[in-house]
């Protein structure tokens, strides 16, 4: 059987200050890279162009994380990758564990996993970084919303840090563009009846603030928002929602 072909792609908007410092860990750790860039407005593009071994396709303009992740989605399947691992741009997460994320969408002797999804509060690792307050409180309040709908048992329904078996991507229809995107996919992964493991990694914040845009940087908002997302796309599934939701 010939070896599996993983593509590691990373999503970008105005990284400037960290792409090429990831971008030298992950080819330590890939051979096959693809750069997003979703419509950077500072020096992200202009650094890019150096990268002479990397594939970088940019978004004209700033379509969202949602878009970034889909395009990646689109072009493993187009390449007829067997993995796709996606990792963030912004330092916090750490390439070295993707070798053993893209080994564990395909078990030894088990049947494959669709989603080998990051998490950071499945186990607790030496030197964790303590998450920004709010951040951490919307998760875990959407993780546990997610598990309640869903049936599913996850710890950290946000981590960008995942790999994916690139056969079951078709199966996706990403429309939500935004930050919003991991409730969408959860969603048409339970009605696909998709196999999902969490794979632990270590929590790491190398900058406490993000934008997330506009009104959503309010938490009640942003919040509010991804309720109606959730709540969106399991009605279009036909999902049942749990009584009261």
């Amino acid at each position: 059987m010939p070896a599996r072909r993983t593509l590691v792609a990373l999503p970008v908007f105005n990284e400037e200050s960290h792409v090429l410092a990831v971008l030298d860990e992950v080819r330590k750790y890939g051979a096959d890279i693809l750069v997003v860039d979703d419509g950077s407005s500072d020096r992200t593009p202009e650094v890019l162009s150096t990268q002479t071994d990397v594939r970088i396709i940019t978004h004209e303009e700033n379509m969202g994380y949602g878009a970034a992740l889909r395009t990646a989605f689109e072009y493993s399947v187009e390449e007829e990758f067997d993995v796709l691992v996606t990792i963030d741009c912004d330092g916090q997460h750490e390439p070295r564990l993707i070798p053993e994320l893209a080994t564990a969408v395909y078990p030894t002797g088990q049947p494959a996993i669709d989603i080998v999804s990051g998490s950071r509060y499945l186990k607790t690792f030496d030197g964790n970084s303590a998450p920004p307050e709010e951040r951490r409180k919307i998760n875990m309040e959407i993780t546990q919303v997610i598990n309640e709908r869903l049936g599913l048992e996850l710890t950290d329904s946000f981590c960008g840090f995942k790999a994916y078996r690139v056969a079951a991507l078709p199966q996706f229809e990403i429309t939500e563009l935004g930050y919003a995107m991991p409730l969408q996919l959860w969603a048409q992964a339970v009605a696909a009846r998709m196999r999902i493991v969490e794979f632990p990694v270590p929590l790491v914040y190398l900058e406490e603030e993000r934008s997330f845009g506009g009104s959503l940087d309010d938490s009640r908002r942003r919040m509010a928002y991804y309720g109606q997302v959730l709540k969106r796309e399991m009605t279009a599934l036909s999902l049942p929602c749990a009584a009261g939701s």
